[in-house]
């Protein structure tokens, strides 16, 4: 989560050098590319039944595809730091949607690590001024009032896309391996960016592109397609949703970090507070449980 925190935070700049559609589709091609030899299917596994076909297919469509597209056009209409701030309500849509569809036991201490989450980035929004430059910076000449509420929309359909994504990669990992899964959901993502992809590069200036973007691609595509998905799916092979799902405090705390360390933002005492607070909700949600006391 601390990966997808920061490759959210970098994909501002990236948005501002390609079209977001295309941006998606490049992401998809590189991560099918460094993913080709998970395709296989490891000789323990069984075949695809048509059940896991349906939850891959909606993983890549909510977790990868609209994700990455409400998530871009979110993060260009905004700034970094208001990312973090909407994504935080994330762990409390993973412990909600694990709780109604995965029939999981949402501890009182879980809930409790979700709404210390919740609260520390909430006090981040309600400290953290932005600066009028990177507040105007947008794929658009003007970044109004309205627009900016469209992008804090945005973040908040990604948060539920990632959120569901969560939920249905527990699923998924009964079945099938983090490394097929990640290289499954990708190349699903990669096809239905495809169509838009193709048209957006006809007419687009790649020569116009200098090398360090091409080398911010290149993270990105991997962090995003490859790396946080097999660590994310990997643990989520041995931790309920639920508690995983308070992991994704991460995502929102990276995001504002890198605001403020890459991005120029500032940051004051109240936003350390704030990041207390969240880091408590891992604490809480991961401290072993109590052993109840036995007799001589």
């Amino acid at each position: 989560m601390s990966l997808v925190g920061t490759y959210v935070a970098l994909s501002k700049p990236l948005a501002l050098a390609f079209p977001v559609l295309l941006l998606a589709w490049l992401r998809f091609g590189i991560g099918a590319l460094a993913m080709l030899g998970w395709l296989r299917k490891p000789a323990h596994e069984a075949l695809l039944a048509p059940r896991a076909k349906v939850l891959l297919f909606l993983n890549a469509l909510l977790g990868n595809f609209l994700f990455t597209i409400f998530m871009i056009y979110g993060v260009s209409l905004t700034s970094a730091s208001t990312a973090g701030v909407i994504m935080a309500c994330i762990p409390a849509c993973v412990a909600l949607l694990s709780w109604v569809f995965l029939h999981e036991h949402v501890s009182a201490r879980t809930w409790l690590a979700v709404v210390c989450a919740v609260a520390g980035i909430a006090l981040f929004a309600l400290y953290k001024p932005e600066l009028p430059a990177q507040a105007g910076q947008a794929l658009v000449p003007q970044n109004t009032q309205n627009q900016h509420w469209l992008g804090m929309a945005l973040l908040l359909a990604a948060s539920v896309c990632e959120a569901a994504y969560s939920v249905i990669g527990k699923r998924l990992t009964a079945s099938l391996g983090p490394r097929r899964i990640s290289a499954l959901i990708n190349l699903w993502g990669f096809v239905l960016a495809t169509p838009a992809g193709v048209y957006l590069a006809l007419g687009f200036d790649f020569t116009a592109v200098d090398w360090p973007t091409w080398a911010l691609l290149l993270f990105y595509a991997l962090a995003a397609c490859m790396w946080s998905v097999w660590l994310w799916m990997t643990g989520l092979s041995v931790v309920p949703a639920s508690q995983a799902g308070i992991f994704t405090v991460l995502l929102p705390v990276s995001a504002a970090l890198v605001g403020v360390l890459a991005l120029g933002e500032t940051l004051g005492a109240m936003q350390m507070l704030a990041f207390a607070l969240a880091l408590a909700s891992v604490v809480l949600a991961t401290l072993p449980a109590r052993a109840p006391v036995r007799g001589p």
